[in-house]
């Protein structure tokens, strides 16, 4: 009875820990990875795989729509995505236009766009062109679906779509050969019932961790082509980009597969923390 009572009390104390302590072993779980280059082997889910094969199979001088709905918030998930989609589709000369239903996406997509460019040698205007942001939501996808130049009749510096090369002829959706929805919130189901369901665009998004799993039906049911979901998701694209040439960087440069680490080992502390948590509250009440 006496080592089952210590043992009791043992576990009793760890589910009472200083919480500064718990702060303290989680900023040691971020760090440590980091510093010491932990890699972790990635393997490919079906529904990035399909994604990254569907871009692989546009012609160049292809279009894409690749519409930015998220915000700072959500950057951390889904701006590494946006990095390595943007990368993949200017490799394959694949001209991107990006029109936003989220105020916040703009300004995010501009900063893919201006860091990637100069790299790839693309020209704005010639090679991918920001729109902006539209409120509106599916007045704004119905709009663009019959008369893109009656929602967006300028870009998001205020330039005329007809002065801008790359858009003399685009005219709706039927001109792009697929839209690619980032998103951090609903946006995305507005992109699926009109875009989609509506007018029959091919359809593929990328979304947060959390939002993952909702969407899984739209994939079995042929309504979107592809889904990346969360860090993981972004950083088996950068995996799958890396290993086709379209990623010259080094993997410990890569934003997502670099964090992939960090973020495994800290649920696997926090998780255990709650593992203790329940067994100690358990104990206690047994104890009284």
């Amino acid at each position: 009875m006496g080592d089952q009572g210590a043992k009791r009390d043992l576990l009793i104390r760890l589910s009472r820990i200083d919480r500064r302590i718990l702060f303290l072993i989680i900023f040691a779980c971020v760090l440590l990875p980091l510093l010491a280059g932990v890699r972790l082997r990635m393997s490919v889910t079906a529904p990035v795989l399909g994604l990254y094969e569907a871009v692989e199979d546009l012609e160049p001088g292809s279009y894409v729509w690749l519409a930015a709905d998220y915000d700072p918030g959500s950057m951390p998930e889904l701006y590494p995505m946006n990095i390595a989609l943007v990368e993949h589709l200017f490799e394959k000369d694949i001209r991107v236009i990006s029109g936003s239903l989220w105020a916040p996406g703009p300004p995010l997509a501009q900063r893919v766009f201006d860091d990637l460019a100069a790299k790839y040698g693309k020209v704005y205007g010639e090679d991918y062109v920001n729109l902006g942001f539209k409120e509106g939501r599916e007045a704004v996808m119905v709009s663009v679906a019959e008369d893109l130049r009656r929602t967006f009749p300028e870009d998001y510096y205020g330039t005329t779509l007809d002065s801008l090369p790359m858009m003399r002829n685009i005219t709706n959706f039927d001109d792009v050969k697929a839209i690619i929805n980032i998103s951090g919130g609903s946006g995305t189901e507005y992109w699926i019932n009109y875009a989609n369901g509506r007018y029959n665009a091919k359809l593929a998004i990328g979304v947060t961790g959390v939002m993952t799993s909702d969407y899984y039906p739209f994939l079995q049911s042929g309504q979107i082509f592809g889904l990346i979901g969360g860090m993981k998701g972004a950083a088996e694209y950068e995996d799958l980009a890396e290993k086709g040439g379209y990623i010259s960087r080094e993997k410990d440069q890569l934003w997502a597969f670099k964090s992939m680490p960090i973020q495994t080992t800290t649920h696997v502390v926090v998780i255990l923390f709650i593992v203790l948590g329940n067994i100690g509250y358990f104990m206690s009440k047994r104890r009284k």
